[in-house]
């Protein structure tokens, strides 16, 4: 079992001085996925996604989502600390690349290169006591150590994300909410002033049993924005 300590539910957000002094803007990608990805999961990803520049106009990250994501149902809004109940743990959700060092929530530090994401959520024990209602987040994992597409365990997937950051804690990126408008295609960068973070609304486009058409579920990966510890 890994040894290591998730940040308490009830974390407030910080942002390193580069952060703060920065501005970003998101655009479509019309890159198709990396051939880095292992092609059972490369052949899942959407032949387009999206791109996250800097105010120099330098590219800090590049996200492609999965082409349809398995659902238990349709999004009916958060269940209890689950924003999106009907997601699966460890399943694939995409995959992001980093052309030089980014960072997850932690500020732990991510090498540049190529990551599967996979849902997660915090677990509930004696270290993530807290206000906070929300235990949703999205794990990076070296796109050469994640092979298949079927979802992952938790021991598993929290072992292979923490290699991303190369220490003993996963690296993570936060998911919330996204206004509707994002699945709509509208791209724009969310940012929270209060909380000093920069989100990517990404309209996940899911899969249910029995429905002949596919929900669309609006989400927000937190890419610029570490946690207080």
């Amino acid at each position: 079992m890994i040894a290591h300590r998730l940040v308490p539910l009830a974390f407030a957000f910080v942002a390193t001085t580069a952060f703060a002094q920065d501005s970003y803007k998101l655009e479509s990608l019309k890159t198709p996925p990396p051939d880095a990805l292992a092609p059972a999961i490369r052949d899942e990803l959407q032949s387009q996604g999206y791109r996250l520049l800097d105010g120099q106009g330098n590219v800090y990250a590049e996200i492609w989502l999965r082409k349809v994501i398995p659902a238990s149902g349709k999004p009916e809004g958060p269940k209890g600390t689950i924003l999106f109940p009907v997601l699966s743990e460890g399943e694939v959700l995409g995959a992001l690349r980093f052309p030089a060092e980014g960072h997850d929530y932690r500020d732990q530090s991510i090498p540049k290169g190529v990551y599967t994401l996979r849902y997660g959520l915090q677990p509930v024990n004696g270290d993530h006591l807290g206000v906070s209602p929300y235990r949703d987040y999205a794990l990076l994992l070296p796109a050469g150590k994640d092979k298949e597409l079927k979802d992952l365990p938790r021991k598993a997937l929290e072992e292979r994300s923490a290699e991303a950051a190369g220490t003993t804690h996963p690296a993570i990126l936060m998911l919330f909410t996204a206004p509707e408008s994002s699945v709509k295609g509208e791209v724009a960068p969310i940012h929270d002033d209060a909380k000093n973070t920069w989100g990517v609304p990404l309209p996940l486009k899911l899969g249910v049993k029995g429905e002949p058409q596919s929900p669309a579920l609006p989400v927000q990966l937190v890419v610029i924005g570490v946690a207080a510890t």
